[in-house]
């Protein structure tokens, strides 16, 4: 399959924490000081395929490794997941489901290199797209 992790290399991926169905490694490459990522153990791409025990597990790391990285050395953190299948696997990009955690300060690197642009990409709701999505997910 060759998916980096799921043939993870302990030491050169720099775990910090495992428990029975994931890894907390710091990410690299990294966006930020002390971002994280929170790796399922079993192959995955999406968190629909989380058995109720991953599920509960995991996102119990996530909230408490969030809430460790707020009281240790951040004001912020992000937390996201993507799933792109349309994009190929690569040096940023593993086709393996992970959540990323990220510290935040104000005005960090992050923001200056490219979420400060962010506030052009933002738009009111247009009714029409509201009224399609409001269906869509109901």
């Amino acid at each position: 399959m060759n998916c980096p992790f799921c043939d993870i290399d302990e030491e050169k991926t720099r775990i910090v924490q495992e428990g029975k169905t994931y890894y907390v490694a710091l990410s690299n490459p990294r966006l930020v000081p002390g971002h994280l990522l929170i790796i399922p153990k079993r192959h995955m791409e999406k968190a629909s395929e989380l058995s109720e025990e991953e599920r509960r597990e995991i996102f119990d790391a996530v909230i408490k490794m969030q809430e460790t990285v707020l009281a240790k050395f951040s004001t912020g953190c992000d937390i996201r997941s993507n799933y792109r299948p349309f994009l190929k696997p690569g040096w940023v990009k593993v086709n393996h489901l992970h959540f990323h955690l990220q510290p935040r300060e104000l005005e960090d690197e992050l923001y200056q290199q490219s979420q400060k642009f962010e506030k052009e990409l933002w738009k009111e709701l247009p009714e029409e797209e509201r009224e399609k999505f409001t269906q869509l997910f109901s």
